[in-house]
């Protein structure tokens, strides 16, 4: 049968295809503040953390870099140095942004120890992270309220007048 094609060939040549690849260890985790998500993919590597593609030494707004930083200065470099994380953030401002990363970064790490590493030094990790801001891995629940009618904003009221 030469040129017929079935469904059985088709399916081999797709285990075959799934079972050449290699096995990378890796985790994908979400980092998320206000309306902005991060979602972060960490993975076997040499220590490179990129934000949209480009090094998180390179982020924008600078004011702000050291906050995304902040996972990473936290636990050492060194728990960094075998794990290449790259991070996909889409959604709300700048600011918002940023602290979706160092979530997402914060989640990647620990997420990869308890996966791989083991159940002590994901832990440890935990502790450390948790006791300088809980934020880094517990999602911040306050979101923007929204306006209602009768006023300008969410809370105030238009004046009264009486006269």
């Amino acid at each position: 049968h030469q040129g017929q094609w079935t469904a059985q060939e088709d399916t081999r040549r797709d285990v075959d295809r799934i079972s050449t690849m290699p096995a990378s260890q890796s985790v994908q985790v979400f980092g998320k503040k206000k309306t902005a998500t991060a979602c972060a993919f960490a993975k076997q590597g040499r220590g490179l953390i990129k934000v949209n593609g480009q090094p998180i030494e390179l982020i924008e707004p600078e004011s702000l870099r050291l906050k995304a930083f902040e996972p990473v200065l936290i636990l050492g470099q060194d728990k960094f140095s075998n794990l290449d994380i790259r991070i996909r953030v889409k959604g709300g401002g700048m600011t918002a942004q940023i602290y979706a990363i160092r979530a997402a970064i914060a989640k990647a790490i620990v997420a990869y120890h308890a996966k791989y590493v083991d159940e002590s030094s994901k832990n440890e990790l935990r502790k450390t992270l948790m006791a300088y801001d809980r934020n880094l891995l517990v999602s911040d629940p306050r979101r923007c309220e929204p306006k209602k009618y009768g006023g300008r904003s969410a809370r105030t009221r238009f004046q009264k007048s009486y006269r």
